[in-house]
């Protein structure tokens, strides 16, 4: 194993690769950083894509950037790099989340075979069909969550129906909160003038069907109803999902979380599954705590997987990467 300094052009290509992870609204919080000279690439959170009414302590923007860190572990390895990754490495500067230093070497086949995935893997707001997830594919998963040091839930009947029920009482908190709702509609792009740029946010292609009942597992961004033309659709009615959590939850544990949600959605969506995230019922504290199962070693959810086969979504804008990496 040996270092070498790394090029401009394959930084920007790695870059290109880690920037098609999800995140809240797709605000896509992340920077990039390479000191020119260095084998390593800096992760940054950028303050300026806070959410502060429904993320105020940024458990949400550092998971998205921990998926995204996970994303450049995957491209250094589809190019033969092997990245050893330093968590939070400045205790004075807590906004710089990590530091991937990529030597050369042998690559993590496992990490490269999920390559092919960066590009596939959307989230899909469509109704799921009931056919089951096999449990070896679960099982899959599962594996795929403790590879980043986290455990995947797949709850059973009662569990789900709880979820389900604090979805539920999350919208209801939702439609009640007026800044809450205007910070949503920051993120949502209906068409309208005045509406921030088209390389964030979710555009309306993306919001999928609205819903017959209120016990569907996908938020509706569009609740003013102010897009016309949006078919109806009654989604699946008993959803399959899984509980991702940690532990602790720290700084730390939510990068690792955000990794590993990123792991489990490539992986499944090799698996041959679409895909989508609920944030909702996680992001009201008085509600979160009740998400886990009391049964569970699993302390803390830091996000709701919906799993099954459907409909893949289409995939969503994404800033230009000379927005978000910089060169110094």
């Amino acid at each position: 194993m040996y270092t070498t300094a790394l090029t401009r052009p394959l930084v920007t290509s790695l870059t290109e690769d880690a920037v098609t992870a999800p995140s809240m609204h797709n605000a896509q919080p992340w920077k990039f950083v390479h000191r020119t000279g260095t084998d390593t690439v800096e992760l940054h959170g950028d303050r300026s894509r806070r959410m502060p009414r429904e993320d105020p302590d940024h458990r949400a923007l550092h998971l998205g950037c921990g998926a995204a860190l996970f994303g450049l572990r995957v491209a250094a390895a589809h190019r033969g790099l092997r990245p050893v990754v330093r968590l939070l490495p400045d205790p004075e500067d807590p906004w710089h989340l990590a530091d991937a230093r990529l030597v050369n070497g042998t690559g993590d086949e496992n990490l490269a075979a999920l390559h092919d995935a960066l590009s596939r893997r959307h989230t899909s707001r469509f109704p799921f069909t009931e056919e089951p997830v096999p449990s070896e594919i679960l099982d899959g998963l599962r594996a795929a969550a403790l590879l980043e040091g986290c455990r995947l839930v797949v709850p059973g009947a009662w569990h789900t129906d709880t979820v389900m029920e604090l979805v539920h009482t999350s919208q209801l908190f939702e439609a009640a909160d007026q800044a809450v709702r205007t910070e949503i509609a920051a993120w949502t792009r209906t068409g309208a003038a005045g509406e921030g740029p088209a390389t964030e946010g979710i555009p309306s292609y993306a919001l999928g069907p609205r819903q017959y009942d209120v016990t569907s597992p996908v938020r509706d961004f569009d609740t003013p109803r102010q897009i016309p033309g949006r078919t109806s659709a009654r989604f699946e009615k008993t959803p399959q999902i899984a509980l991702l959590g940690t532990t602790d939850d720290t700084p730390k544990d939510w990068l690792k979380a955000g990794q590993a949600m990123h792991r489990i959605l490539l992986q499944a969506t090799l698996d041959g599954l679409a895909t989508s995230v609920m944030s909702q019922p996680l992001e009201w504290p008085e509600l979160r705590a009740h998400a886990r199962d009391p049964e569970s070693s699993t302390g803390h959810v830091h996000m709701v997987i919906r799993l099954g086969y459907g409909p893949r979504g289409r995939a969503t804008p994404r800033r230009p990467v000379s927005e978000v990496l910089a060169f110094r």
